[in-house]
């Protein structure tokens, strides 16, 4: 069935109650078709099924406002971009800069269309992508970019008051008219553009420049916050949190599961190559997040994002790519390529004075070597490593060369057990795959403090008074 073309054909091929529909209601009809179809809402975001998903559906049904708060990396930006899949796949509208509802025109341009041309007035159609609108905030965003300000030319030029509708320039919140306009990091607008979003929010309209010209936008706002900017005092009008429908808190996974399953989805591993990234490589490299965010060094209200896991498994990979490369065999992941991959944490992470005295390079190895530790206590369960412990107790050293896996495996076949265990612990028998088993377990006994780490060796139990962390 070809689409209509003029205002004509639209009354008689279109629904039109669904034209009278706000796009609050719309969303609210397509979201509850999606509830008892069974499909799945906000596909790809994970850890929130049971905590933010039910806030934000709640906010939809009931048609509110929103504003997620939450620390960096916490998929607010793309919580609010999945929301236009809550609408029509596209709507019909008028050619004019507000993509004017034909049956009910804002702009004075739809109202001259309507009455020069009447039934015969050309219709477009809009797609549900571009009927969304996002704005960083940023303190020298001015009342002018979001609403919009009257220009003198334009009135000149038409001969007309400032008051004409004809004369006013639109800023970004008019052009979103009948769409989703979102504003992510609201608490840094200046407080007179929070001043000028009240009247949006509670009564539905806009004024520009303080002369009588109002729209009646039907309009989606929704918001994204830090919560100390949000809460501070200072940072945000009172008034406008109070015409903020919903205020839904996001967070970080909560289980390693939970941040694996968003690494995995985002992260670039899927080389040419065929790289193989062993489980516990994964899942230590996911942890260093995790040591992060309670790591006493580590600035909280800046927070840990979840793109420091998914870069520092990309450069785990590129390193075990570039290995590969260079010694001529299967590609693996190792836990030592996570010090390779340092740049994705340090560039990552804020610091508190502790943390700056100590340098970023330090401490991100100290995470490392940490979340080691965390994996290795879940890994280790029903591996023999007394062995291990004991040769390097007795004073021995393991120097592990830059070298190709079945070198490196020469090398680690000095420690009694060693490679035993790293076969327990890995199912695929290659050079490469035992040799990254037998640095995880490596480096999970020095996470754990049964064996010490330097720069190029492991070596004697830390009471021992043996290097540690830095090698320092």
């Amino acid at each position: 069935m070809s689409k209509a073309r003029t205002l004509g054909e639209l009354r008689r091929t279109y629904p039109l109650e669904k034209l009278r529909r706000s796009v609050k209601d719309e969303a609210r009809e397509n979201l509850i078709a999606k509830l008892r179809s069974g499909e799945r809402v906000f596909p790809g975001i994970h850890g929130y099924d049971d905590t933010v998903i039910p806030g934000l559906i709640n906010a939809i049904l009931a048609r509110h406002n929103f504003i997620l708060l939450g620390l960096r990396g916490q998929a607010k930006s793309r919580i609010l971009r999945q929301l236009t899949d809550l609408l029509d796949e596209e709507i019909p509208a008028l050619p004019t800069e507000l993509r004017d509802n034909p049956l009910a025109p804002l702009s004075a341009e739809a109202k001259r269309l309507l009455e020069e041309a009447g039934e015969d007035a050309p219709i477009v159609w809009v797609p549900r992508s571009e009927r969304y609108v996002e704005k960083l905030a940023t303190p020298d965003t001015t009342v002018a970019d979001i609403l919009g300000d009257i220009d003198p030319i334009k009135a000149a030029r038409r001969g007309s008051g400032l008051s004409d509708l004809e004369a006013v320039h639109y800023g970004l919140l008019p052009r979103a008219n009948r769409g989703i306009f979102a504003i992510n990091e609201v608490a840094d607008l200046a407080p007179k553009v929070q001043v000028a979003l009240f009247n949006i929010l509670q009564e539905g309209d806009v004024q520009i420049r303080g002369y009588p010209v109002r729209l009646a936008l039907d309009v989606w706002l929704t918001f994204t916050a830090n919560p100390q900017d949000y809460t501070a005092r200072g940072k945000i009008v009172t008034p406008l949190k109070d015409r903020i429908g919903s205020e839904i808190r996001t967070h970080y996974p909560r289980t390693l599961e939970e941040g694996l399953a968003i690494t995995r989805q985002e992260a670039w591993v899927a080389r040419e190559e065929g790289i193989y990234v062993p489980a516990y490589v994964a899942e230590a490299s996911e942890a260093v997040a995790f040591v992060a965010r309670e790591d006493k060094r580590v600035d909280k209200t800046s927070g840990v994002s979840q793109r420091l896991s998914i870069s520092l498994l990309e450069l785990v990979v590129s390193n075990a790519e570039r290995r590969a490369l260079r010694f001529g065999e299967r590609p693996v992941a190792r836990p030592l390529d996570l010090y390779a991959a340092l740049p994705a944490i340090t560039g990552k992470i804020e610091l508190e004075y502790e943390g700056e005295l100590q340098g970023a390079e330090r401490v991100a190895k100290d995470l490392l070597l940490r979340a080691f530790g965390m994996v290795y206590g879940e890994r280790a369960r029903g591996l023999a490593t007394d062995e291990i412990v004991q040769y390097f107790s007795e004073g021995h050293l393991l120097t592990l060369p830059e070298a190709g896996a079945k070198e490196v495996l020469g090398e680690m076949e000095k420690v009694p057990g060693l490679l035993a265990a790293a076969r327990k612990l890995e199912p695929q028998a290659t050079p490469e795959a035992l040799v990254a088993a037998a640095e995880f377990i490596l480096e999970g006994l020095a996470g754990r403090r049964k064996i010490a780490r330097g720069e190029e060796s492991y070596s004697a139990p830390l009471e021992r008074g043996e290097r540690w962390g830095s090698g320092n």
